[in-house]
């Protein structure tokens, strides 16, 4: 009898592989979308924190406040460590060939509890200097 069960994604982009009962587990493998050049818009949720964990590659966790310009708070992910984006904040990922990480949030977060910054071409720019600014 298998008690143990497994779930994997290791297909390009996000996947929110198990739901249970108020929780859920995604993971999110570099896809060309996930690249920094790429990134359009930030995203926010306001029901949940959510927690990354980087399991291999390299990725940038991006924070953001957004008042009359944007701040941000950037963190080269290091792996096995466990980052949280606390619920009414702004943020995105930067993921670079061949990164993998994991989501865990409140189930459905992906289907009903988010909303969108769209990035203006000054504010993408911005955020690529700071982002590479971090000379990693």
């Amino acid at each position: 009898m298998k008690l143990i069960e497994e779930y994997r994604h290791d297909s390009q982009g996000y996947d929110p592989t198990f739901i249970s009962e108020g929780w859920q587990v995604a993971f999110l493998n570099y896809a060309p979308a996930e690249a920094l050049e790429s990134i359009v818009k930030l995203d926010i949720h306001f029901r949940t924190d959510e927690v990354f964990v980087l399991l291999e590659g390299r990725a940038v966790l991006i924070a953001a406040t957004i008042a009359e310009s944007i701040t941000y708070d950037l963190v080269d992910m290091k792996p096995g460590i466990i980052y949280n984006i606390p619920k009414n904040t702004w943020h995105k990922i930067a993921m670079y060939e061949g990164s993998k990480v994991c989501i865990i949030e409140k189930d459905n977060t992906h289907v009903s509890d988010f909303a969108f910054h769209n990035l203006s071409a000054r504010e993408q720019k911005d955020l690529q200097q700071a982002v590479n600014s971090l000379n990693i």
